[in-house]
């Protein structure tokens, strides 16, 4: 959603000289605001499918009966299947005699068939380097092996390290869940790591206050779920790390896109544990090359364990004695009511939600130096193991 805001910004900018009106529309902001600035006709109108669907329904001093062009970014995504809805509102207000534009990283089933359902000759670019590679030759792309009990422990030290040859290097660090996000946020701030963090569950100027605090580099380490992963343009980040390494190929490239933009160099490191080798395998298919290890000192990493996994105890808490969850909770069910589900079909698909939103509240104790010894005994004979 950040990126809207800097395109809203470049339109603003370069059509200064021309009196360019732009408006920029999407969740978590005034629609009441919104809804007066496009009521003044804007020329540029950068949105979110949701909220202008949502100004089409429910407004009437506002119309796209004159527009002239509509651009997609991420096509794939919007017509994924998660917008449909949306999508068919906003295209049914457009006129008939219009230039539409896609844009997308990757060619999908559903671009394929927008093609073949196209009145007009489909002109079609793609910008192939002929290499047989999905990512940049300027990344370098690298991986780590680890327990899955210890990844918080290998991130620490993969960051320690990177920070020893990159001090003023700008980080992001992609993970899977809002939960996982805010929780390693809250631990990295304590032992030591000053982040902002990036995800659904922040309000819209939360997160535009984070990214600014980024891309600013008053703070160097942003981490972020998949929110974050398209469409950002921060030029100087220089390590993406994979905290948790996608399920889905393509998003690799996304999220490793963040860095080696503009020919510039960077670096990606993965952890994977070795239940993640047959995906990271297709990954290495997917971009046509292979990754290459990346060496921590793993006795550094036994030392700092109990650090960690206790810090990240305590974070977990205090994010229990929040309203976190239920917001969680709220925001899947707005989702659910965009997609037009009834109260009943919510329900039953929130319920098992539920029950896993409470198991996930029982928060483990913090243990005894007993109980902190023998599992850094344990630490050290699984790293062992690990490398065998």
């Amino acid at each position: 959603m950040n990126f809207k805001f800097q395109i809203g910004e470049q339109f603003t900018a370069i059509g200064k000289p021309i009196n360019l009106k732009t408006c920029v529309v999407l969740g978590g902001m005034d629609m009441m605001t919104q809804a007066q600035e496009l009521s003044k006709r804007p020329h540029i109108v950068v949105a979110t499918p949701g909220r202008l669907a949502d100004h089409l329904e429910s407004c009437d001093t506002f119309s796209l009966n004159k527009l002239k062009f509509v651009v997609l970014d991420e096509a794939d995504r919007l017509l994924g299947g998660d917008f449909d809805e949306q999508i068919k509102t906003i295209f049914s207000a457009l006129p008939k005699q219009r230039q539409s534009l896609l844009f997308s990283a990757t060619m999908t089933d559903a671009l394929e068939q927008v093609k073949q359902v196209a009145r007009n000759n489909v002109f079609q670019f793609e910008d192939n380097d002929h290499s047989g590679m999905a990512t940049v030759q300027q990344l370098d792309q690298r991986y780590v092996v680890c327990p899955r009990d210890v990844r918080d422990a290998y991130l620490v030290e993969v960051i320690r390290t990177f920070k020893g040859i990159n001090p003023s290097g700008s980080i992001m660090i992609f993970t899977d869940t809002c939960k996982n996000c805010q929780l390693l946020s809250m631990t990295f701030n304590t032992v030591g790591f000053e982040n902002v963090a990036l995800h659904a569950m922040i309000k819209q100027r939360e997160r535009l206050s984070a990214l600014n605090k980024f891309k600013s580099n008053c703070v160097k380490i942003l981490i972020a779920t998949d929110v974050a992963s398209r469409g950002l343009d921060i030029p100087l980040v220089e390590l993406v790390i994979n905290h948790t390494i996608p399920n889905v190929p393509k998003e690799y490239i996304h999220r490793v896109g963040r860095t080696a933009r503009a020919g510039r160099g960077g670096m990606s490191i993965s952890l994977i544990t070795p239940h993640d080798i047959k995906l990271l395998h297709a990954i290495e298919e997917l971009i046509g090359t292979k990754l290459q290890e990346f060496k921590v000192d793993e006795k550094e990493i036994a030392t700092i364990f109990t650090q960690v996994s206790t810090t990240k105890r305590e974070a977990e808490i205090v994010l229990d004695e929040t309203d976190f969850y239920e917001k969680k909770m709220i925001n899947k069910r707005k989702k659910l009511m965009m997609e037009g589900k009834t109260d009943e079909e919510i329900d039953k698909i929130l319920a098992p939600k539920k029950k896993h939103s409470k198991k996930d509240k029982k928060i483990k104790p913090i243990k005894t130096s007993d109980e902190i010894k023998e599992d850094e005994n344990k630490l050290t004979d699984e790293i062992e193991n690990n490398n065998q």
